[in-house]
């Protein structure tokens, strides 16, 4: 008997060796299908530092709007580039009226005074990435959910007048990392108890 019993513990020893391994490896398989995503505005730039630097060598006065385009800001071509309309140039550039326009940049000053002659341009760059990370059930199901989100975001602004530009600025979000979480303790039955709640406010 106690051979037998040897031989029973023994094959479920290994039997929940076998379980447990497969366990672990059908749990690291799993956090390999949560969800991945990226968003990228189209540029010519990988990084915002390369962006910073390409827009600090556009000088006011002597670079022409033609020679933008070999800097990376083209602004007949590029896909994310707004012309913005006088009035709205004057509201960023001297939001504050009490301020005489001699305390102002000159670029800004010439572009005010030329009027309708000013041409503004915004440039938007940037790339976003986004996967969940933690328990692939735990996901799957809807309790515990954590979202990790990484990346960039340059604005650049370019004012010009007669070809030639004038003044430009530059800002943004030289590296994004941040980390939402969301927690359902009903898990799938949440958004059904969300909606039961909100009939019972009713």
């Amino acid at each position: 008997m106690s051979l037998r019993r040897s031989f029973v513990m023994m094959s479920m020893t290994r039997a929940c060796i076998y379980f447990l391994s497969t366990l672990m490896l059908l749990l690291t398989a799993c956090s390999g299908l949560l969800p991945k995503g990226s968003t990228e505005s189209q540029s010519g730039f990988a990084t915002f530092e390369e962006a910073r630097e390409a827009i600090e060598r556009v000088k006011p006065y002597e670079t022409t709007v033609a020679q933008l385009k070999d800097l990376g800001f083209d602004v007949q071509a590029s896909a994310n580039v707004r012309q913005i309309p006088y009035p709205e140039v004057v509201a960023r550039l001297a939001p504050n009226p009490s301020v005489p326009l001699a305390m102002l940049d000159p670029g800004i000053r010439d572009c005010i005074e030329a009027r309708q002659l000013c041409r503004a341009y915004e440039f938007s760059f940037g790339r976003q990435n986004s996967y969940r990370e933690g328990n692939f059930w735990a996901d799957f199901l809807n309790f515990r959910r954590r979202t990790e989100i990484t990346g960039w975001r340059f604005q650049g602004l370019i004012v010009a007048r007669d070809g030639v530009v004038l003044f430009r600025n530059y800002g943004g979000e030289p590296q994004i990392k941040q980390t939402e979480r969301q927690s359902n303790p009903l898990g799938p039955l949440q958004p059904a108890g969300e909606a039961a709640g909100a009939l019972i406010k009713r």
